[in-house]
């Protein structure tokens, strides 16, 4: 297994791929940092969900722009751009909060926020799209993102509670803001990894998008977004039903666990089967794991069966990513990844809030259901994706 990854780690790759991981913790950071100070400030989760909807909302509409731009004009000015408006307008959110600024200076620095934190993992694996010229490299290498991607899940929740509830309550988003100025900036000077830009009469006469495959993926990703939002409002409510609302974070960290576990092997190994085979494989495995879930009445139980089902977010993810990859020009390459990044991220809000709407009519256990339904979605999506002959097992 580890021949596969060292193949891909060099020294130049070591550090682009750690400075990508730091560059995009504050991703997991922003929003929990945001409801934590919100609600200390103001004394209301309402409003706190305002705020925070507003950065989603902020980061849905341009994180596509963002990757469009990388394209045109590479990663480093958009890099650097977004470090210095990131820090000023996370500056200014955390300012506005703890002087109780009224509505709506609060919304507005939070959507600046999200509109201004770079698509640092799209960058960062079109980097590795350029670098990595064997398809088999390639899929260990996005197999390498995926398991740094729930590092940063796990961690940067982590670290908001940890700084929040130690220090200040804006402890965990001040620190977001070093970090999410110091990291795009770090990897926008790593030249040697940028992949080069694409000039404008290139775009139009080979650079399309393949949008008959897009729509239907970014479909499935935002209702992958969505299970995930609710699986997360779904475990903290079945949890505090039980009444061990903090054994929570140890049964949503077993489902990262296992995912990370899983993307490690995916990396290390070749897959006989297609991509979107792969994909809609993955989606359909981690559907029918949490179908058992509204039906589970104990703490282990759940814990291990999350755990299982871990086990097919990655390769899910991995093959979502690598299929994106293969059917898109790499004129346009930062571009479809951030599509599906969005899709990801702006599926979260509303399946955490339908999550919350039948957690606090029915209980924790119901709340499963809306993971189920936005399963069935994703899966929908997977199988409505048609992706040309070229997309070969990787």
């Amino acid at each position: 297994m580890l021949n596969s990854y060292r193949r891909v780690l060099t020294a130049r790759t070591t550090l682009m791929s750690g400075t990508g991981i730091l560059a995009r913790l504050p991703i997991s950071m922003m929003t929990l940092g945001i409801v934590v100070v919100v609600s200390a400030g103001y004394g209301s989760y309402g409003l706190a969900g305002q705020v925070s909807a507003a950065y989603i909302v902020g980061n849905a509409v341009l994180a596509v722009v963002q990757g469009r731009l990388a394209d045109r004009f590479g990663q480093r000015p958009v890099l650097a751009v977004d470090a210095v408006f990131f820090g000023a307008s996370t500056g200014m959110l955390v300012r506005a909060v703890t002087e109780h600024a009224a509505t709506p200076w609060p919304q507005a620095w939070a959507a600046l926020c999200g509109a201004t934190i770079p698509p640092v993992g799209s960058l960062v694996r079109a980097r590795w799209a350029h670098l990595m010229d064997d398809e088999v490299d390639r899929h260990t290498a996005f197999a390498l993102e995926s398991v740094g991607d729930e590092v940063v899940y796990v961690a940067g929740p982590t670290l908001v509670t940890l700084l929040s509830t130690v220090y200040a309550p804006q402890t965990g988003l001040l620190v977001a803001l070093v970090v999410g100025t110091a990291g795009p900036l770090a990897l926008a000077v790593q030249r040697r990894t940028e992949p080069p830009t694409s000039r404008r009469d290139e775009q139009r006469t080979r650079g399309s998008i393949p949008w008959a495959v897009m729509t239907p993926l970014t479909l499935a990703a935002a209702a992958l977004g969505a299970l995930f939002g609710a699986m997360e409002v779904a475990t903290v409510a079945f949890a505090a039903d039980e009444g061990h609302r903090a054994v929570s974070g140890l049964l949503l960290a077993a489902l990262s666990l296992a995912s990370m576990i899983a993307g490690l092997l995916t990396g290390a190994r070749r897959s006989v089967l297609p991509l979107a085979s792969r994909m809609r494989m993955g989606m359909t495995v981690l559907t029918l794991g949490f179908l058992v879930l509204p039906f589970v009445g104990s703490l282990w139980l759940l814990g291990t069966l999350m755990f299982l089902a871990g086990f097919a977010i990655a390769p899910t993810l991995i093959a979502m990513i690598s299929l994106v990859e293969v059917v898109t020009p790499r004129s346009r390459l930062t571009e479809a990844m951030a599509w599906v990044q969005t899709g990801l991220a702006a599926g979260i809000a509303p399946g955490a809030w339908l999550a919350g709407v039948v957690a606090d009519d029915a209980g924790g256990s119901d709340a499963f259901w809306v993971c189920v339904a936005a399963g069935l979605v994703a899966v929908a999506g997977t199988w409505a994706t048609r992706p040309p002959a070229l997309s070969s097992p990787a």
